[in-house]
């Protein structure tokens, strides 16, 4: 099965992170990009450092670019990476699209449908694209010739619907792993409404991971993460609450608070199972294996938490690497 990686927020050099990670074995590549961190930019400073490893946005969200903007970006990332391109999409949080974008936060599943269908159509239609839609209307341009698969990050219903209409691929993240099979069925019943097959749209789940000598430390990594998450966006919160509904309130009423400790503290040993990779280099490979074996699941990503130790990143990259 392919395996990729997400580059770590805080990692100041993608391009030898890259390096690195196609050294590894890895077979793709994908930066965030909520601050700091243009992930275009990145990525295409990758690509002419890399040879053979996948380049993809997790995420770009649809608040800050246009459809358009995001097809050319895409576009031109894949010229110069070779074919290598993955565009990823997502709605990012309210706190992001109201407060660092000044955008108004309304109706996001609706902007994800649109936003990923449109930069498709700009992608990979052929001839020109007109398009009518409740956010974006366009006429009369010409398509890119791009063959970069779009993919979704949606967690909750509406955005999963999204996906099954429009997306090549659905990257979720804080839906316990025991729940994405339920949770892709929702997509599989779009697709089939549309005449499309559910089997041609990838499944790449973040999956949180941290290996360590000392698995104590590995699993406060994954609680920083998920107390981090739950307490930052309601979808996040929502998703983890398919499973554990009165502790992700818990967690997200202690983040609110500012009691960061707390909220970490919260986050049982269940769920630190439920929703990552932890424990000694032995213990997170057999994990991340285990997930892997799910036949709902094409391509595992390894996410190495935000305020991960150098020693536990560097240690969590190498264990988990395919070769």
């Amino acid at each position: 099965m392919p395996r990729g990686i997400l580059v770590p927020n805080d990692e100041p050099d993608v391009a030898s992170f890259a390096q690195r990670a196609e050294s590894l074995g890895y077979d793709s590549l994908w930066t965030g990009e909520l601050w700091t961190r243009d992930g275009f930019i990145a990525l295409t400073e990758a690509a002419t450092e890399t040879e053979t490893i996948d380049l993809g946005t997790a995420i770009a969200n649809v608040y800050g670019r246009s459809p358009a903007t995001l097809a050319q970006a895409a576009a031109t990332l894949d010229r110069v990476s070779g074919g290598r391109a993955r565009l990823g999409l997502g709605t990012s949080t309210r706190k992001a699209v109201e407060d660092l974008h000044g955008m108004s936060f309304d109706n996001p599943a609706r902007r994800l449908h649109e936003t990923a269908e449109l930069a498709g159509k700009f992608l990979h239609d052929p001839g020109r694209v007109s398009y009518d839609g409740e956010y974006f209307e366009v006429a009369d341009f010409p398509a890119l010739g791009a063959d970069v698969p779009v993919y979704t990050a949606a967690l909750g219903p509406a955005t999963r619907r999204a996906t099954g209409r429009v997306a090549d691929g659905w990257l979720p993240h804080n839906v316990p792993f025991g729940r994405l099979e339920d949770a892709f069925e929702t997509i599989a019943e779009t697709a089939r409404e549309q005449d499309r097959d559910p089997e041609e749209i990838s499944v790449a789940p973040y999956i949180p991971a941290a290996a360590s000598d000392d698995p104590q430390r590995a699993r406060e990594t994954i609680r920083g993460h998920v107390a981090y998450y739950v307490g930052s966006g309601d979808g996040y919160r929502r998703a983890v609450a398919q499973q554990f509904p009165d502790a992700a309130e818990v967690v997200a009423d202690a983040w609110a608070d500012g009691e960061r400790e707390r909220a970490r503290g919260e986050v049982t040993e269940e769920m630190v199972a439920a929703l990552g990779v932890a424990g000694t280099p032995d213990e997170a490979r057999e994990q991340f294996e285990d997930l892997e074996a799910m036949e709902v699941i094409d391509d595992a990503l390894v996410v190495i938490p935000n305020s991960t130790p150098q020693k536990i990143k560097q240690q969590t990259v190498e264990t988990l690497a395919p070769q």
